[in-house]
């Protein structure tokens, strides 16, 4: 059944009103490069990778969901894929940082490295040269992972009955790993490395925990309105999916805040300076209001309320809760990022503002115009949902 034309009108003004937004924010953007270049960058860096979690994070979560199963995936899998074929734009969204590699990275300037006998240890890995190569090898694999993968599951669909799963579990949990380690790598290049000093052995865990737990949250928003906006696909998506979807959104909080604070418990214990400097940035001159904020609003509020099973039944109460963590996702992305630019107190630009409104508008306008292409929300010829349905008629 085709649900696609019963959510157009609702998903025709998301889109349109998603471009005028992302052309503003961008045009805006454009302004502040001219205005101050070097805070541009910086702040597009933070918008971009946001954005960036959510079509990486849903090819991740696609393949989690191949490899484990479960009836949570076949009510998100349109969501997820259309953020994922929206890969290749991420991918031309980069190039801008590509021209700031020298407003952003410290690393990038030859008599900064000279002076600093650590940095010049690291040469041979942090260089410009090397770190658009990666760049390049990250994205060709995720674009192309994604793209073939999601090609062998359509083929897998459109066969219906003669169904084999194993080498798309096979080929998903080889992506996994793969994704883990070029989402790692890509972790330490856009991010850790603005502190090139400054090392983490999970903050390559964080860094794919924030891109699940942004989708997860994403993805909660995008069904519920989707059932808002069409009672026919409304009807398909039974009380269990949203509990489980609830359920995710519930233990990706956990895991955010367990990572999170041991990497806290164990870099202040070993009291090392290159380390401890790191959140001694982050704890002074008004930035230590943000984790304050984050404590309370991504993990003791959505903990609480998500505990409730009431909360995960009721998919309005659900969409609220994801929209919380989504706005606290920026957040707490914004306290990684911007004290490397701003160490001696907390700094907020127009530009900050700008560029993720920018970016969003455009990256959403793209998801939509993937969405829509879809004839049907629903995988229906999965042999779960064929059964499901078999046995609601039965």
């Amino acid at each position: 059944m085709n649900h696609t034309e019963s959510l157009r009108p609702r998903l025709d003004r998301i889109q349109q009103r998603s471009l005028i937004v992302g052309v503003v924010g961008l045009a805006l953007c454009v302004v502040g490069f001219f205005m101050e270049s070097e805070q541009f960058f910086r702040s597009y860096l933070f918008g971009y990778l946001f954005w960036l979690g959510l079509g990486a994070g849903s090819f991740a979560i696609l393949m989690l969901h191949n490899l484990v199963g479960g009836s949570w995936g076949f009510s998100i899998r349109r969501v997820l894929e259309s953020s994922a074929r929206t890969l290749p734009w991420l991918a031309i969204l980069f190039i801008p940082i590509l021209f700031g590699i020298h407003s952003i990275f410290e690393w990038s300037h030859e008599h900064v490295v000279a002076a600093d006998p650590i940095l010049s240890h690291k040469e041979k890995y942090l260089n410009g040269s090397f770190f658009v190569v990666r760049a390049v090898i990250y994205f060709a694999i995720w674009v192309g992972y994604s793209m073939f993968l999601m090609r062998k599951m359509r083929r897998q669909e459109a066969n219906g009955g003669i169904y084999d799963s194993r080498p798309i579990q096979n080929f998903s949990a080889f992506g996994l790993i793969v994704y883990f380690l070029t989402a790692t790598l890509a972790s330490i290049d856009w991010m850790m490395s603005l502190e090139p000093h400054w090392y983490s052995t999970v903050y390559g865990m964080l860094f794919i925990v924030n891109q699940a737990l942004s989708t997860f949250a994403f993805s909660i928003i995008m069904v519920v309105m989707m059932m808002k906006a069409s009672s026919d696909f409304g009807s398909r998506i039974k009380q269990v999916y949203v509990h489980d979807l609830g359920n995710l959104l519930f233990a990706f909080t956990m895991l955010w805040a367990y990572i999170s604070v041991s990497q806290l418990i164990i870099i202040w214990s070993g009291n090392i300076p290159e380390e401890v400097t790191w959140y001694m940035h982050r704890v002074v001159g008004g930035w230590q209001f943000l984790p304050i904020i984050l404590v309370f609003l991504h993990f003791v509020l959505p903990f609480a309320v998500l505990l409730l099973r009431k909360t995960k039944r009721n998919p309005k109460l659900l969409a609220r809760v994801a929209m919380l963590v989504i706005v606290m996702r920026f957040v707490d992305l914004y306290w990684l990022i911007a004290p490397a630019f701003s160490p001696e107190g907390f700094h907020i630009s127009w530009l900050d503002i700008a560029a993720p409104v920018g970016v969003g508008g455009i990256w959403l306008y793209l998801f939509i115009r993937e969405l829509k292409k879809e004839t049907t929300m629903l995988p229906l010829n999965t042999p779960f949902l064929v059964q499901e349905a078999a046995a609601e008629h039965g």
